[in-house]
C-alpha cells in the first residue's frame, strides 16, 4: 500500500484511537517589537495575535482527529479557566472528551512562548508548586480515570500513550488494560524504559528519549541514524516494545525491529517557521495507521509525511488529513539543472546532509531499480538520481533507445519516495557531475563492482565513498525490452 492510498484509508474508515496521558495548553503570543523596556534591558512585544491550542497529549489526539480517526482523550486537568480554555480548543479539533476529568485542585499545565518578529523570546511554563499537573492523583481521580479509559477503550483499535512524566500513568494504564481486549499499544514516553512492562507494540522515542534509555550518546546527523540502528537489540529490549521507531528531527526517522532490517524515512524540511509538536503528529500518524490496519512501514512513512506538513505551519503542530493526503499525491517537483542542483546540494551540505548519488538511464522503471534507489537512500540523507539524456541512451544503447524520453523518464524517478532530486546529463558517464556536486556516496546496482566503474577513482580523489548495493537478478531493462519485442514478434495477429 503507498502513502496516498494509507492517507485516505484512514478518512473513509475512521478508526478509532484513545489517547491517555498529560494534556497541555500551548499559549503563542506573537507580536512586533521596535524598542527596549525602560525597568530593563528587554524587548517591549506590542500583542497582535494570541493563539491557544492543545499541547502533549491534547496535540496528538487533535493530530489523530486531523487525519481523520475518531480520537477519545482519557486526562486529568485542572478545574481552571486555563483547563476550559482547553477543552475548547480540543472540541474545536473533533476530539473526545468525555474521558477528561476537571480536578479542582490542580492546576491546568501551560506552555506560553511570546514570538516577537521572528524570534521567540521566552517560553513561559505554567507547573507550579503542589498542584502540578504531574502530581500523584488521588484515589478517586486515579480509579475515575482507569473507569474512563476502560469505557473509552471499548471498540478502540489502538491506545497511545503521551507521558511527560507523569507519576501515576504506567500503572493506571496497567490496571485499566488488565482484564479487557487490548488495542495496539503506542508509546510516545520521556521515560520509555517506566513502560517496558507492558511491551508496547511501538515505542516512539525521539533522540534525546533514546539517548537516555541506552545510557549513553548516538552522536550527530546522519551518524546518530547509524548508531541506533546498530543499537536495535538494546533499544528493542530495554523499552520492551516489538517496534522502536526513533525520530531525528531534520534527519527523518528510523524504523528498528527484530524480525526485519530498518525502514529509513526522510525529512523534508521547510525553512525554519516557529513549530512545536511534530513529534506528536508523528506518533499520531503512526497511531492512526496501526488502528487503520496499514503495515507499519507504509504507517512510518506517513507520519513522516505528516510531520513535514505540521513543521511548514507556525505554532503547535497539527496536520489536517486532505493536506496530507495533498501533500503524498504532488511532491514537490524535484527535477533540476546542474546549476539548481549545485545551489540545493551546497544547502544539504550546509545542514550536515549526506549526499547520496547514482547514475543511470532508467529507461523502463522496473523492480531492480526501485530495490536498489531505496537501498541507496538508507545510506544518506539525500539521493540524487541523475539520469542521461536520450542522446547519450542512444549512444549507449542504439538507435532504437530510449522507449522513453527523458522528461518522462525523470518524471518517474521523482515521484518516488526515495528520491529527493532528479537531473539529466548530456555525456556518456556522470563524471563531470560527480565533480561538480562531490557526493558523499556514489552509489551502483551489484550488476557492478567498483574497479568496473570510470567514476571511481575520480569519487575516491575527493574523498568519497564508493558503494554497490544488492542487485535484483532478470531484472534488466535491456532484457525486460527484449522480452516484450519477443512477444511482440510470436503474437499471433488478430483477426
Amino acid at each position: 500500500m503507498d502513502t496516498t492510498a494509507a492517507a485516505d484509508l484512514i478518512r473513509r474508515t475512521r478508526p478509532r484511537v484513545v489517547v491517555v496521558g498529560d494534556a497541555i495548553l500551548d499559549r503563542w503570543w506573537r507580536g512586533t517589537s521596535h524598542r527596549l523596556s525602560r525597568e530593563a534591558p528587554a524587548p517591549v512585544v506590542e500583542l497582535r495575535d494570541a493563539v491557544e491550542a492543545p499541547g502533549g497529549a491534547g496535540n496528538t489526539a487533535a493530530n489523530l482527529a486531523a487525519l481523520g480517526a475518531h480520537c477519545e482523550l482519557v486526562a486529568v486537568i485542572g478545574g481552571d479557566e486555563t483547563g476550559a480554555t482547553l477543552v475548547t480548543a480540543l472540541e474545536t479539533w473533533g476530539v473526545g472528551v468525555g474521558g477528561v476529568s476537571r480536578d479542582p485542585r490542580r492546576r491546568t499545565i501551560s506552555k506560553t512562548r511570546v514570538v516577537a518578529d521572528d524570534q521567540v523570546l521566552a517560553r513561559v511554563d505554567d507547573c507550579r508548586d503542589a498542584a502540578d499537573g504531574r502530581a500523584a492523583l488521588d484515589p478517586g481521580m486515579r480509579h475515575g480515570m482507569i473507569r474512563a479509559l476502560r469505557a473509552a477503550l471499548q471498540g478502540a483499535s489502538a491506545l497511545v500513550v503521551s507521558d511527560y512524566g507523569s507519576r501515576d500513568l504506567p500503572g493506571l494504564v496497567g490496571e485499566a488494560l488488565d482484564g479487557v481486549e487490548r488495542p495496539a499499544l503506542v508509546v510516545d514516553a520521556h521515560d520509555l524504559a517506566r513502560w517496558r512492562d507492558l511491551r508496547p507494540d511501538v515505542a516512539v522515542p525521539n533522540a534525546d528519549e533514546a539517548e537516555r534509555l541506552l545510557g549513553l550518546s548516538l552522536g550527530e546527523g546522519h551518524d546518530r541514524r547509524s548508531a541506533a540502528v546498530r543499537r536495535t537489540h538494546q533499544l528493542l529490549t530495554r523499552s520492551g516494545a516489538r517496534h522502536v521507531i526513533v525520530t531525528l528531527d531534520r534527519d527523518g526517522a528510523v524504523l528498528l525491529r527484530a524480525e526485519a532490517g530498518p525502514v529509513v524515512t526522510m525529512a523534508h524540511p521547510v525553512a525554519e517557521r516557529f513549530a512545536s509538536g511534530a513529534g506528536d503528529t508523528f506518533t499520531a500518524g503512526i497511531a492512526a495507521s496501526l488502528a487503520a490496519g496499514i503495515p507499519l512501514e507504509t504507517g512510518v512513512r506517513l507520519a513522516q509525511g505528516a510531520a513535514d506538513v505540521a513543521v511548514s505551519h507556525e505554532g503547535t503542530s497539527v496536520c489536517d488529513g486532505e493536506e496530507l493526503a495533498h501533500r503524498l499525491a504532488h511532491r514537490p517537483a524535484a527535477v533540476l539543472d546542474a546549476a539548481e542542483l549545485a545551489e540545493r546540494v551546497a544547502r544539504h551540505r550546509a545542514d550536515g546532509r549526506r549526499i547520496v548519488f547514482t547514475n543511470g538511464c532508467f529507461d523502463v522503471l522496473h523492480v531492480g531499480h526501485t530495490a536498489y534507489l531505496k537501498q541507496a537512500r538508507e545510506l544518506g540523507d539525500v539521493l540524487i538520481v541523475a539520469i542521461n539524456s536520450d542522446a547519450s541512451v542512444r549512444r549507449l544503447k542504439g538507435p532504437d533507445r530510449p522507449l522513453n524520453g527523458a522528461d518522462d523518464r525523470a518524471g518517474l524517478l521523482a515521484a518516488l519516495e526515495w528520491v529527493d532530486h532528479v537531473t539529466v546529463f548530456e555525456e556518456d558517464t556522470p563524471i563531470a557531475l560527480l565533480e561538480r556536486l562531490q557526493p558523499d556516496v556514489y552509489v551502483k546496482g551489484g550488476d557492478y563492482s567498483p574497479d568496473m566503474l570510470r567514476e571511481a577513482p575520480v569519487v575516491e580523489a575527493y574523498g568519497g565513498e564508493v558503494r554497490v548495493v544488492d542487485y535484483v537478478p532478470d531484472h534488466s531493462t535491456t532484457s525486460l525490452v527484449e522480452r516484450i519485442r519477443s512477444a511482440g514478434r510470436t503474437a499471433e495477429p488478430a483477426p
